[in-house]
């Protein structure tokens, strides 16, 4: 049979067990410890359909394979519970934890969620990509779908998202506090995520993508390829005046995602991400019920396994196998003896904050489930992660408060760099850094169970995950920056970006 060839009607239509942790080792257990009685993130599907229970495969046992183990979506929980353990004992090596003030945190998160979203909390969109194009309240998404002709099917507009939306989030770390864009369509500044958004939706349709000149809006391995720092810095009109972080490390990534994109298994002979769709809906794992079900570790699987080659091969390894964004954490158990693996704690940003907004158009266009969606994590990055600090949750040590602020000073030396409203700075790999992610994580799932007893939630309308992330612990770290850092809205920790991280 044909690699994406017609499956039987065992197959979905598309019209229109984890473990628990001791002392830093494994043992079975029954369910995944998640939050909110394992609400899926992602899901539009209608209330009327009726959705089986799906059996999850287990994770990789990392006592026989460790690499495996660190790679997986199961590991990023699993692995920043037992730093979130020392927290709630305020034993963290660099910040010191005030638990009187998590009711304040997450009362800041309720009232940002009520300003935006009250009494219709069963509107906010799940986490994602989507909204970013949606900057200034224009639906750039729906007008860019309505821009096809009808002979373009739903399948093949889903595939275009993709696209878009892989290579958009991976262009998606910090860009920095100078970098603005300036819309070609409407003439508008935009900065930050937003201003990533819109530029890449901008590159995308004039086909710096593409290498077929009839077919601009698709994303394929051999444009990828060939791209240039130029092109790129063009795209996103970076200059010496307009300087983004990271541009290099950016043109790395999608270079390395060429490349990535020639296994035709998982995307084709075309070599596009958007084939990924036609691998997902005729795995073997997916099941067809009133709606198309694919299990959650599927899509990690093709994401973490099939782009496993665009991260810097300097990130930390096991067995010679790169680990993707995984570092080591002096908080992590070394009593007993621990395995090299015991002292890394997994996060995967990128590949999260990949699945949460691919999910999105799947669902929206073709009503697919995702089952397993539970098991993903609050994304730790440096505006969740702002939040804890900018309400006190946490602080950082003096040690490291001073080791911080000498290394800004440093940085403030060079050419486009920030040189005030002085916050400590480390780079991605700095103790302090992997340590404050993983109390990120942690900290997110134990907000999450406050703001829906603060809001009044419970059961089947409770806040998932996602939502709470869209709606509250993002927004409200940004807005945070944006009060106590007017000038350059950075967060209250800076991390020295190499476009890859975050």
């Amino acid at each position: 049979m044909g690699l994406f060839s017609k499956k039987s009607s065992s197959k979905p239509s598309v019209n229109g067990d984890s473990r628990s942790i001791d002392s830093g080792r494994f043992r079975a257990s029954e369910k995944p410890n998640v939050p909110n009685g394992g609400r899926a993130p992602v899901s539009s599907t209608p209330k009327a359909a009726m959705i089986p229970e799906i059996a999850l495969p287990k994770p990789p046992d990392p006592m026989l394979d460790p690499a495996a183990y660190l790679r997986s979506i199961y590991a990023v929980r699993e692995r920043s519970t037992l730093v979130m353990q020392k927290a709630r004992r305020n034993q963290l090596a660099h910040f010191t934890v005030d638990m009187e003030k998590f009711r304040d945190t997450a009362s800041f998160v309720v009232s940002i969620i009520k300003r935006d979203y009250a009494p219709n909390y069963a509107s906010i969109p799940a986490h994602g990509r989507w909204q970013h194009f949606e900057v200034g309240g224009r639906p750039r998404i729906d007008q860019l779908i309505q821009s096809w002709p009808s002979t373009v099917d739903v399948q093949e507009r889903t595939r275009r998202l993709i696209d878009l939306f892989l290579v958009s989030v991976l262009l998606d770390a910090g860009a920095g506090p100078q970098w603005k864009y300036k819309s070609k369509e409407s003439g508008r500044m935009y900065r930050r995520s937003e201003g990533i958004a819109v530029a890449s939706l901008e590159m995308f349709k004039a086909g710096t993508f593409s290498s077929e000149p009839t077919k601009p809006c698709q994303v394929d391995g051999t444009a990828l390829r060939r791209l240039q720092v130029e092109t790129l810095a063009r795209g996103l009109q970076a200059t010496d005046e307009n300087p983004i972080a990271g541009l290099e490390g950016r043109t790395g990534l999608l270079t390395r995602l060429g490349e990535a994109l020639s296994n035709q298994e998982l995307f084709g002979k075309t070599a596009r991400p958007g084939n990924m769709l036609d691998y997902l809906l005729s795995h073997p794992s997916t099941q067809a019920s009133s709606v198309p079900i694919v299990l959650l570790p599927t899509l990690w699987a093709v994401l973490m396994d099939g782009l496993s080659g665009i991260w810097p091969t300097t990130r930390t390894q096991i067995d010679g196998v790169a680990l993707g964004d995984s570092w080591p954490c002096s908080s992590m158990p070394h009593s007993p003896p621990a395995e090299p693996w015991e002292t890394i704690v997994p996060f995967h940003k990128l590949t999260q904050w990949l699945t949460y907004s691919l999910m999105a158009p799947m669902t929206k266009l073709l009503n697919i489930h995702f089952a397993g969606s539970e098991l993903m994590t609050g994304l730790p990055e440096y505006r969740n992660g702002g939040l804890l600090v900018d309400t006190g949750l946490l602080t950082l040590k003096s040690e490291d408060i001073k080791r911080g602020l000498a290394a800004y000073q440093q940085n403030a030396m060079r050419k486009g760099q920030p040189n005030m409203e002085v916050v400590p700075l480390f780079t991605a790999d700095d103790d302090v850094i992997v340590e404050w992610r993983a109390v990120t994580v942690g900290f997110l799932d134990e907000l999450l169970v406050e703001v829906n007893r603060l809001l009044g939630l419970r059961g089947g309308d409770s806040l998932s995950l996602a939502q709470m992330l869209e709606a509250g612990t993002w927004k409200g770290g940004r807005e945070l920056a944006e009060v106590s850092r007017p000038n350059t809205k950075e967060p209250p920790i800076m991390i020295l970006s190499d476009g890859t991280v975050f």
